[in-house]
């Protein structure tokens, strides 16, 4: 997510070719009919499938953002619980994230789809060893939380307030859900708050003015993304400034309609259940920009 943000200034340094050579492809789009407006799929994986491979076998996502740039009307950045609990084409329903394990970026998209009736324009995929990478190079970021963590699972420990968080704690902070009063939504809100404070530090004049620095931090931010077949340095173009209008009290955010965050399913476990009656009105209001500027939407009604 990094490094759209820098593609527009590195093509205007005269870049354009090194940019290029470094974005990493997947196949990812379903070929759907096109729907009005720009809609991208963020995503945070830590597959290691094509672009870093460790050992690690099977893929898996924390992170699923729909960005939906309308053409008239506000920016949207929703987040969609890993949990969430959805139909899936060619499969039962299941959380959302079991598409990215069972059929990789083309099945969750397909997913999405489903879900939202917006098709995915281009697909963006953070790998999560990148983002330690990405804050590391920025110095660390700034992260806040008011109250204190000790979860093993994550191995996220906090003290509450705001504090210089390094790759490795930012990280731990965006992927801890265990020990959140409201679990996955919490979680939600804190990706949320590490990619708008990534985007401010990687926009700012103390890296924009220090190339070493600015070099650093775009090499590491185009280290972890992965972009569907045919996204070109244009394109990444159009999406950082999509994902800039996204940014501060001139975005919608949120998450979709909830019911509950504890709802159990046979087999399947623990699950976020959406709020199917509310859904169809709430994806069309994302998708014709209805909602006002800076509204925070979904949730539990």
């Amino acid at each position: 997510m990094l490094a759209l943000l820098l593609i527009l200034l590195l093509v205007a340094g005269g870049l354009w070719l090194w940019v290029e050579s470094k974005i990493n492809h997947v196949e990812a789009l379903s070929g759907a009919a096109d729907t009005p407006g720009q809609t991208y799929l963020i995503v945070g994986s830590d597959s290691r499938e094509g672009w870093r491979d460790d050992g690690t076998e099977g893929a898996r996502t924390d992170t699923i953002i729909v960005m939906h740039k309308p053409e008239d009307g506000p920016t949207a950045l929703i987040s969609i619980p890993r949990d969430s609990y959805v139909e899936i084409p060619g499969y039962a329903n299941n959380k959302i994230n079991a598409a990215f394990a069972f059929g990789g970026p083309e099945l969750l998209v397909q997913t999405v789809e489903n879900l939202t009736g917006l098709t995915v324009d281009h697909y963006l995929e953070v790998g999560f060893l990148g983002v330690t990478d990405v804050v590391d190079a920025l110095g660390g970021v700034e992260l806040c939380l008011d109250r204190d963590v000790d979860d093993w699972r994550s191995k996220l420990q906090w003290e509450a307030g705001c504090h210089l968080a390094d790759g490795t704690t930012a990280l731990a902070f965006s992927r801890m859900r265990y020990s959140d009063p409201i679990g996955d939504i919490g979680r939600t809100e804190r990706q949320q708050q590490l990619i708008s404070v990534v985007a401010r530090d990687a926009s700012s004049q103390s890296t924009l003015l220090n190339p070493a620095k600015l070099l650093r931090v775009t090499n590491a931010g185009l280290n972890s993304l992965r972009v569907s077949d045919g996204t070109r340095a244009l394109d990444l173009i159009g999406a950082a400034l999509a994902f800039k209008s996204a940014q501060g009290d001139q975005a919608v955010t949120g998450t979709p309609p909830l019911v509950s965050i504890g709802h159990t399913v046979e087999g399947v476990g623990s699950t976020v259940l959406l709020d199917a009656d509310a859904s169809a009105a709430f994806w069309s209001s994302i998708a014709n920009g209805d909602y006002a500027p800076g509204t925070t939407v979904g949730g539990f009604n």
